[in-house]
């Protein structure tokens, strides 16, 4: 209904001669690609439909209500959850001293990764750690046989905790972990220097 009202609202604004731009565009085509391809392909059907030609920041804005109903979550938190993934990555590159292809499989499932991660940190449902002998031992593995990776993943952790207040368990940094070593074993082909 939101996305529907959206879009009622967005053809009443065009009529009125007022839009919006987004300044959200270039990070919701990177960390949502599908679904800003949606919101492209719902602009297309209120061309051919309708004979109006809404803004090209609109299918961004109708990305935002896909994933928002994806996650179940509201729209100031899909506006956080984007802000927290942008803000991670910039950290990541940051960090590697590096960028990374925003087209590849690999990038597309650390900020798949760092979309769930965001949900759960904004609805206060962060993985806890769990106690079992196999899982500490997994956990100092990781540590251990991915110092930088890891790192990195406490640096996110500085940066959730500076800029939302919240900590993070150990086992959320160990998917970090996962994901920032997953991403980086790309580095022989698709990564670019800053």
């Amino acid at each position: 209904i939101t996305l529907a009202d959206h879009i009622s609202f967005a053809i009443e604004r065009k009529n009125a001669g007022v839009e919006f731009s987004n300044p959200l565009k270039d990070s919701i085509m990177a960390y949502y690609p599908t679904e800003f391809r949606l919101g492209q392909q719902c602009l297309r059907a209120v061309r051919e439909r309708l004979g109006i030609d809404l803004h090209a920041d609109e299918a961004a804005f109708i990305a935002l209500h896909i994933v928002n109903a994806e996650l179940n979550t509201s729209m100031t938190e899909m506006y956080d959850i984007t802000r927290l993934i942008e803000d991670v990555t910039r950290l990541v590159e940051y960090f590697y001293g590096k960028r990374f292809d925003q087209e590849s499989l690999d990038f597309n499932r650390f900020t798949v990764h760092l979309r769930y991660f965001a949900q759960r940190l904004f609805q206060n449902k962060m993985l806890e750690d769990q106690a079992e002998e196999h899982d500490i031992l997994f956990r100092q593995l990781i540590m251990r046989n991915c110092g930088d990776h890891y790192k990195c993943a406490q640096c996110i952790g500085q940066y959730v905790k500076n800029t939302w207040k919240k900590d993070l368990s150990q086992e959320e940094l160990t998917y970090l972990t996962i994901h920032l070593k997953r991403i980086n074993l790309q580095s022989k082909n698709g990564i670019t220097s800053p």
